[in-house]
């Protein structure tokens, strides 16, 4: 055997076979929050969904003291990048009175809270 015929033939080899059937659709996975549908007894249900909410509210108002600082730095017209209330506006899908009012909580949670 000839080398180009070695080399045909490892050629063909390495092709992949062609399929002769479609391949299945994989079943999406049933969406699972926090396996609180797994929880049968209705008392715990109400236990457990009740700690998940007291958690996520404290969680959103956490999240929006570090908008509100956020914003106060991007406002600050020291920064060589600051923004305009209309930009923060935009940024934050706000309206730029409630970004006034988020730089302005910024700005006193900085005064009692300096970072760094």
């Amino acid at each position: 055997m000839s080398d180009s015929t070695a080399d045909r033939s490892s050629q063909r080899r390495l092709r992949p076979a062609p399929l002769l059937f479609e391949p299945g659709i994989a079943e999406p996975e049933a969406e699972h929050f926090f396996d609180l549908e797994s929880i049968e007894d209705s008392r715990e249900l109400l236990a457990r969904a009740t700690e998940l909410t007291l958690a996520f509210r404290a969680a959103a108002e956490r999240a929006g003291e570090f908008q509100a600082i956020a914003a106060a730095q991007l406002a600050d017209t020291r920064r060589f990048d600051s923004l305009s209330l209309e930009e923060i506006a935009a940024a934050a899908d706000w309206t730029p009175d409630y970004a006034a009012k988020m730089v302005e909580h910024g700005r006193g949670l900085q005064r009692r809270r300096p970072l760094g």
